[in-house]
């Protein structure tokens, strides 16, 4: 046995060794043929079958060209989808798949997709010699009568090889003896088998037994051998051999029956008595296959089972069994086991390809999957049927074999299902059918057909006038139900004018949270409403957008006096009114007209009379400003009527403005002889009187300071000149704009400003009158108040110099305030008030703030009297 397998090993190596041969037997219909020897080593090209196909190179990989074996998981060869060789990838074993037939055929499929064929191929599997010839037995007992004449034969069991052909065994080689020979015979089944034939008669006195070595040789190259020994021990005469009721016994057998089921009993007779009488059964060629799932009951015949039987891994068996008298005499039976398909097995669904994810936007009819169906079983019970579920958009399409086609039915949209988990159920005919099922979970990729969606159709945003620059005025919101960055929004601003300005300079979005806000503030006399145009924008590719109006109104707020038409604003000339004399109660005399720039309830108007001549005499409308009287008139009113009105609107807080209304009760305007004195009441005269009063005052008090003044210049010796010569200018700007009475009815109706000009050299102050402004009468509310702060803070730095004294100052204020108004004339020259010169040293680009000197210290004087 070691020298057996010694010599199987060497010629496996020369196998390997062997130059690859192939033969293109056919090409036809799409259909491949070749040759191959087995036990190739993985790797060894077979063809090509891209060149036999006529298909390009680089096509086998695009096309996801593969090679499947029909009815086994197991892959024996492969393709280069480079070079498109056809190679060996498992052992292939002739003997494993075809046992003792004549020819070998494995059959493949070759599958190419987008779009799909299938093409059959076929590989005829060329037996080598790699299995040795095998008996039965080791040894082989003969017990042979000494009687036995010359040409007696007795049956020996042929030697059986796995290989086909020349391969298989072509010869026995007997250990040369002076008895036998050996003798090949041929049955009427055309099987082989061996006869030991006595060719000289045996003597049991000269020799009791033999023990010959027979060899069978088959007809490979290299040759490979097996050998059994033959056991002679001779005895007396046994004359008959046990007799078969049948040649050939021929049963069937459903798959999958128990363990210990009857399969069939043969039976054999010997016409001996006796020893050599009695039969005994036993195997006499069994393959280790059929080993393990038969076995025979030696005394009875029968053979029973003791294995798995599959139909799908033996359709059928054959048996040789023997039958041997008690003295060695035997005789042989075919038996043939026919195994019947039973539906033991169940579909098998095998997923061959699959595009996943699958864009949303594919055409309905699109492949997007290919799957294979298999059922090991036979006839009606492989025939198969698949279905998929009806609710989602594929199904089926049988294309070749058992190949199917996964199609997309309808159109996708990810945003209303993202995922598809498909089972597809596939089920045979068999009785009782049988089914599988296998989920397919299909993915739907998301495409950026959704454009951003605001939640509402437009947005309206509320803010009130005044507002603060940055100040949020709403949010807008927009979805958009693609995935990822085909989702995200981004919000800004589309381009357009308000009031001829661009739309930027008034609102803003925050481009990723949609909030607007006011870039200015709002004036809602200027501005009411307007209208921005926002765009939602997502990010995909290409972009996809969406448009919303943002409608922005502007809320009054009481920021606006009332402003009053009629009578017009004081000026140079009275708006006097004519009332006349036989005026009854409740007529009409006059109407104050006022408007307000605001709107709502901040621009509802109430007039109303906060002082008057007669205060029983007059009334004013509320709501409508008209001026009536509340009675008759009489002949003791006065003539001369002066009205104060006040108009306040209705906003939070209220704002007002105020007027005064001179009504002239008469007839005739020649009646009354000055016009211009009908402002002059008695307070008017009694402010005069003291004014003329103060004027006698202070100006006693000038004259006596002044001679004062002089004699103390006369009394202290000259000091050097100041530092700056010429005239020093300081503008009408640094002076009171305006003036008016506290309660607006004083005699003072004109603004004034004035020039100082202050002269070094001349060691003296001229406070010049330059011009007059006559401006409106201010609003009550506008008059000019002014304290001697006030008055201190224009003139600061005036009051800084050393030339300059604060009580010339408003002494000469006063003075030409009162030349002015009763028509003077004159100009007072207020002369320097000099205590003595002051001189300093300062260089030149201080800065503000550089302290000179302290006056206060070098004029002698308390320094709270510069105040």
């Amino acid at each position: 046995m070691n020298s057996q397998r010694n010599r199987f090993s060497l010629f496996r190596n020369k196998s390997c060794s062997f130059v690859i041969f192939f033969v293109v037997v056919q090409h036809a219909h799409g259909d491949l043929s070749y040759s191959v020897q087995e036990e190739l080593k993985p790797g060894s090209v077979i063809g090509n079958v891209a060149k036999d196909l006529g298909l390009e190179m680089g096509r086998l990989s695009v096309r996801k060209a593969r090679v499947d074996m029909e009815g086994n998981d197991r892959q024996y060869c492969g393709i280069n989808l480079r070079s498109g060789d056809l190679f060996v990838t498992e052992r292939i074993d002739r003997e494993e798949h075809c046992g003792e037939k004549p020819s070998c055929v494995l059959k493949f499929d070759l599958v190419l997709e987008n779009p799909l064929e299938l093409h059959r191929l076929s590989l005829q599997v060329q037996d080598i010699n790699d299995n040795v010839p095998v008996f039965p037995k080791d040894v082989v007992k003969l017990e042979i009568r000494e009687s036995a004449v010359k040409g007696a034969r007795y049956r020996i069991n042929a030697a059986h090889d796995a290989d086909i052909g020349k391969n298989s065994v072509q010869s026995y080689t007997l250990q040369q003896n002076p008895h036998f020979v050996f003798s090949i015979q041929t049955t009427s089944a055309g099987s082989k088998y061996g006869e030991l034939v006595l060719d000289k008669e045996l003597d049991r006195e000269e020799q009791r037994e033999m023990k010959l070595l027979l060899t069978a040789v088959d007809g490979g190259s290299p040759q490979r051998s097996g050998t059994v020994v033959i056991h002679v021990i001779v005895l007396d005469a046994n004359d008959n051999a046990p007799v078969f009721s049948e040649t050939v016994y021929k049963t069937s057998l459903p798959e999958n029956s128990p363990v210990q089921t009857p399969v069939i009993t043969v039976s054999a007779t010997d016409a001996d008595e006796g020893v050599n009488g009695e039969v005994t059964y036993e195997f006499s060629r069994l393959p280790d296959k059929s080993r393990r799932l038969f076995s025979l009951d030696a005394k009875t015949g029968e053979i029973s089972v003791t294995g798995d039987i599959d139909y799908e891994e033996g359709s059928k068996y054959e048996i040789f069994v023997e039958a041997k008298d008690g003295y060695g005499l035997s005789s042989e039976a075919k038996v043939i086991i026919d195994i019947t398909d039973v539906n033991d097995n169940a579909p098998v669904i095998y997923l061959k390809s699959l595009i996943n994810p699958i864009p949303e936007n594919v055409s309905p009819g699109t492949e997007v999957g290919i799957i294979n169906v298999q059922d090991r079983d036979s006839e009606k019970n492989g025939q198969v049927r698949c279905s998929i579920q009806q609710n989602v958009p594929f199904k089926l399409v049988p294309s070749i074999k058992n190949y199917y086609s996964v199609v997309s039915t309808g159109q996708l949209d990810r945003e209303l299902v993202s995922d598809y988990n498909i089972t597809i159920t596939a089920t045979d005919e068999g009785s009782p059918p049988l089914s599988s099922s296998k989920s397919v979970q299909l993915s739907v990729a998301d495409i950026n057909d959704n454009p951003p969606v605001f939640e509402e159709q437009s947005y309206s945003a509320y803010v009130s006038e005044n507002n603060k620059a940055g100040s949020t005025l709403c949010s807008v919101t927009a979805r958009d139900p693609d995935w990822r960055q085909n989702g995200t929004v981004v919000y800004s601003l589309l381009a357009g004018e308000v009031n001829g300005a661009p739309v930027s300079s008034y609102v803003s979005v925050n481009g990723d949270t949609g909030v607007i806000h006011a870039v200015r503030s709002f004036d809602y006399e200027q501005l009411r409403s307007f209208k921005v145009q926002v765009m939602a924008r997502d990010n995909g590719s290409p972009p996809l957008s969406s448009n919303v109006t943002v409608s922005v109104f502007i809320s009054d707020v009481n920021d606006n006096c009332p402003q009053i038409l009629y009578p017009a604003p004081e000026g140079n000339s009275f708006m006097t009114e004519l009332v006349p004399k036989a005026a009854h109660g409740g007529s009409l005399v006059s109407k104050v007209i006022a408007v307000d720039a605001d709107s709502g309830q901040n621009a509802w108007l109430s007039y109303h009379i906060v002082k008057s001549t007669d205060p029983g005499l007059f009334t004013i409308g509320v709501h409508s400003g008209e001026i009536r009287t509340q009675r008759d008139i009489s002949e003791s009113d006065s003539m001369k009527q002066n009205l104060i009105v006040a108009v306040k609107d209705n906003g939070q807080p209220s704002l007002s403005a105020t007027c005064s209304m001179y009504l002239l009760i008469s007839d005739n305007l020649a009646e009354v002889p000055e016009l211009k004195d009908m402002s002059y009441d008695e307070k008017n005269s009694k402010l005069t009187s003291y004014l003329i009063i103060a004027l006698v005052c202070v100006s006693t008090f000038f004259l006596t300071f002044i001679i004062i003044i002089l004699g103390v210049r006369f009394c202290r010796r000259r000091k050097p000149r100041l530092l700056f010569d010429g005239a020093v200018a300081i503008p009408s700007a640094y002076l009171p704009p305006n003036y008016a009475d506290v309660d607006g009815t004083g005699t003072l109706r004109s603004t004034y400003n004035y020039d100082a000009y202050l002269t070094t050299g001349s060691r003296t102050s001229d406070f010049k009158f330059v011009t007059s402004y006559n401006d409106n009468t201010l609003p009550a509310d506008q008059t000019l108040r002014k304290s001697p702060s006030d008055f201190v803070d224009a003139f600061g730095d005036c009051a800084e110099s050393p030339e300059v004294g604060a009580i010339p100052y408003l002494y000469t204020r006063l003075t030409t305030l009162f030349a002015l108004h009763y028509g003077l004339g004159f100009v007072f020259l207020v002369l320097h008030p000099v205590f003595g010169d002051v001189s300093y040293s300062i260089p030149e680009e201080r800065k503000r703030g550089y302290v000179i000197g302290n006056i206060a210290k070098d004029l002698g004087l308390d320094p709270g009297q510069l105040s």
